[in-house]
């Protein structure tokens, strides 16, 4: 399935199907003036990676896979810690540190919502190691049209 990023245009797409497929690290789905979707894929045995968005709320939602989730008040203090699966969805407050990793034995696809919108309009990544340097570049900023704290 081919997903366009049409920006803050109405847009509809089969998001369950959309997740399953991509095998991107991270693909941006959907990006609107307060919120953004993206579809990722995370390998066998590897993670999203510790981080924290200080002004970004998050939900993310496991389609395929499993894997264990942390998050807390600091990457040395993550008090919660537990094992998702196909269905399992993941709420991170703004300013929490999270991480989601990959414990089963087949690629762990979800989605993830954020808000604001946090990555540039229709930004693919296919690996993570792209897109943390893309990250770090300052390549990979949310959209001029979209509201930012």
């Amino acid at each position: 399935m081919k997903i366009t990023d049409n920006g803050p245009q109405p847009n509809v797409f089969d998001l369950e199907t959309a997740t399953r497929e991509n095998s991107n690290y991270r693909t941006v789905a959907w990006t609107g003036k307060y919120l953004q979707v993206t579809l990722m894929s995370i390998p066998v045995g590897e993670s999203i990676g510790l981080e924290v968005h200080e002004e970004t709320d998050q939900f993310l939602r496991l389609d395929a896979g499993k894997g264990r989730v942390v998050m807390g008040p600091g990457k040395d203090n993550l008090t919660v810690q537990i094992d998702v699966e196909d269905g399992w969805s993941i709420q991170v407050p703004a300013g929490t540190w999270h991480d989601v990793v990959n414990t089963g034995n087949e690629p762990m696809r979800l989605y993830a919502i954020y808000a604001p919108t946090h990555h540039a309009h229709g930004k693919v990544h296919s690996t993570k190691t792209i897109g943390m340097a893309d990250e770090r570049a300052g390549n990979d900023e949310p959209p001029s049209w979209s509201v930012q704290p």
